[in-house]
């Protein structure tokens, strides 16, 4: 299987139909899958929840709420202390922790999970994701039963602000995009305290051993330790 399938949408998330509960994105249907991360994409994250329309439908005295476009479901559950910043969008019955930070973009699908002192920011957490404890989940997707560690950041910048790159079979591939965390496929399980580089693309069920740092393109059921 060469790149270009390993980064389909169709192949990290099998199970995500689109008719999931509550309101969902649309993932690009050819091409690699991180081109919905794209501001400039008409068919983009951006691009979408700006046309979601909605409010928070539940009791907002003990969580703090700015900016324009915050959305919550009525069956959500958003503890005391969280902060979600607009747009965004909390589906049902998904869970937002005391002390979490959902900035701009955040669009956190039906059973996911953002847990206490995560921040996540122009990001897609599609059905059952979780991101439970103490993460960073920037310009990326984790796809259902995705779990991070605790401590584990999905880093979406390069260091001299350039172009993010993704690499495979020692070849690297431009994105398009300055800003690109991590793709995330169905069951995928990050170890404490570990990290992807921008420009991730982990295969269903890999895993990522604690206190390891991951660089490229992997098809399902890799190993990193």
């Amino acid at each position: 299987m060469d790149w270009h399938a390993l980064t389909l949408a169709e192949v990290l998330f099998p199970s995500y139909t689109g008719d999931e509960d509550g309101e969902v994105p649309a993932l690009p249907p050819q091409g690699p899958v991180w081109t919905v991360l794209d501001p400039s994409n008409p068919q983009g994250l951006k691009a979408q929840m700006n046309a979601i329309q909605g409010d928070v439908a539940i009791d907002s005295a003990s969580f703090h709420v700015s900016g324009e476009g915050v959305i919550v479901d009525a069956t959500a559950r958003v503890e005391p202390g969280a902060m979600l910043i607009g747009p965004c969008y909390i589906g049902p019955r998904a869970v937002v922790r005391s002390g979490a930070y959902v900035r701009e973009y955040s669009w956190i699908c039906a059973d996911a999970v953002v847990g206490h002192s995560t921040e996540t920011k122009h990001s897609i957490l599609l059905p059952g994701a979780k991101a439970p404890h103490f993460n960073y989940v920037g310009d990326s997707i984790l796809g259902n039963g995705a779990n991070l560690g605790a401590g584990t950041k999905l880093s979406n910048l390069r260091n001299d602000g350039q172009e993010v790159h993704v690499r495979v079979n020692n070849e690297r591939i431009g994105t398009g995009l300055r800003k690109f965390g991590a793709v995330l496929g169905e069951g995928v399980a990050l170890g404490c305290n570990s990290v992807t580089n921008p420009g991730v693309v982990l295969g269903c069920n890999s895993v990522v051993w604690p206190n390891v740092t991951v660089t490229g393109i992997h098809g399902a059921n890799s190993e990193h330790r």
